[in-house]
């Protein structure tokens, strides 16, 4: 049920849930922003998050799309694939995390941020929270510490079957515990991402390379001078 049927539930949740919010509820597609009421602290924390979830979705984009006969073909052996991804994984995981932690406090502790807040945030930034802090825990545990357990032979060709509908659930249960409490966190988060805030994630300022040109008035202090008064029906030399 775990590893052959809530990926799929989620997936469904997820397209349904996206598509029903762009749908019905297009003026609620929208982040909800609350720079307005504070932004000495958000101008820290929100790249801090943003880029780190980037580095963090590139990382798990290598890790579990990208065969280990790939990297091996082109002269990645595991030991060199092992050192980049804790390196690069462990940085951008942790800012990941101070970028998450600061912004729950910001909205905790500033009083309209708070008041904007409602119960379906709370849930979001609950969800988002925990599923990664166990990425976070699940990177020092199992590949940190002295550990080197090579999920690229278990946890990513299961999630690779899941895409041709075969999904090899003997593999994620040979996992550890830890990528199993990541895996189910991180269903629940996709499941309940087309509800939340979250959906901006899908926005793109595609019409903003197509719109029109904006027209200001010049601030040449000639062109702004007073003209002379003339009547309706003048006639203006061209």
């Amino acid at each position: 049920m775990l590893w052959g049927v809530l990926p799929y539930v989620s997936a469904a949740l997820l397209i349904a849930g996206t598509y029903w919010r762009y749908r019905y509820d297009k003026f609620g597609w929208t982040t909800r922003s609350s720079e307005l009421y504070e932004s000495r602290l958000l101008r820290i924390a929100s790249p801090l998050f943003h880029y780190g979830l980037l580095f963090v979705f590139a990382g798990h984009v290598m890790g579990l799309l990208i065969p280990q006969g790939w990297t091996d073909a082109v002269g990645v052996s595991e030991h060199v694939y092992h050192v980049l991804a804790m390196s690069l994984g462990v940085v951008a995981g942790l800012a990941t995390v101070v970028g998450i932690v600061l912004l729950i406090w910001r909205r905790r502790t500033t009083g309209p941020v708070f008041l904007a807040t409602t119960r379906n945030d709370k849930l979001m930034y609950v969800a988002l929270a925990a599923t990664i802090l166990a990425g976070l825990a699940t990177t020092l545990i199992e590949n940190g510490f002295g550990n080197t357990y090579n999920y690229r032979e278990t946890v990513s060709p299961w999630f690779r079957s899941l895409f041709i509908f075969r999904p090899d659930v003997d593999l994620m249960a040979e996992a550890p515990l830890a990528f199993h409490v990541h895996a189910v966190l991180a269903f629940v988060l996709f499941a309940l991402l087309p509800f939340t805030r979250l959906v901006h994630a899908f926005s793109a300022p595609v019409k903003y390379l197509f719109r029109p040109y904006l027209v200001y008035r010049s601030r040449d202090p000639q062109q702004l001078a007073a003209r002379p008064a003339r009547r309706g029906w003048d006639r203006v030399d061209s």
